[in-house]
């Protein structure tokens, strides 16, 4: 397991972004990031998320609650992704990179990643993993960084926009595999 522990954190806060900020989509992720020191609730998301995933039956991991719905091995997967993604777009816009980076399809990433055939366990670790690498990229970045746009998608976006769409992300769908994967 990894430690994601506080050491050498930044004293620089990390500011709720405005709407203008981010593409209007993003708004309902956004939104569900509470108020509070940003890498600290990054922290204690992946946490909490990682013990409800803890939870789930070997025989339950491949649930999915209808038919074209991801499994909850592929949910985790996504989640990984996504924040993959995201941070890699936080990383080229902190460092100012003005490469317009392209989207992704989600759906099509999932359907060819394969999730179905590893162990939920390698899946939230790897998780865990990459949290920690967002962890420490937000960490390190001063005020001016986390202030940088870019252009992702066609859509412009600020370095601190992308880790509260990552916090917001989890929050999604950590909440949906509690209502609709009934995980509790």
């Amino acid at each position: 397991m990894l430690t994601l522990s506080p050491a050498g954190m930044s004293a620089v806060s990390i500011e709720r972004p405005q709407a203008n900020e981010h593409a209007p989509y993003y708004g309902r992720y956004v939104a569900k990031v509470a108020e509070g020191d940003l890498v600290s609730l990054l922290r204690n998301e992946i946490t909490e998320t990682a013990a409800l995933l803890g939870r789930v039956p070997d025989e339950r991991a491949d649930f999915s609650y209808g038919p074209g719905k991801w499994s909850i091995k592929e949910v985790v997967g996504h989640m990984a992704d996504v924040e993959r993604v995201m941070s890699y777009r936080a990383l080229t816009f902190a460092r100012k990179d003005a490469t317009d980076l392209p989207g992704f399809d989600e759906n099509a990433w999932v359907a060819d990643a394969g999730f179905g055939a590893r162990s939920l366990d390698g899946l939230v670790e790897e998780f865990q993993a990459v949290r920690a690498a967002t962890i420490a990229l937000a960490s390190h970045l001063n005020a001016e960084a986390l202030a940088r746009r870019g252009s992702a998608n066609g859509n412009s976006v600020t370095v601190r926009a992308l880790f509260y769409i990552i916090a917001g992300h989890e929050r999604h769908h950590a909440e949906l595999l509690r209502e609709r994967y009934l995980l509790r």
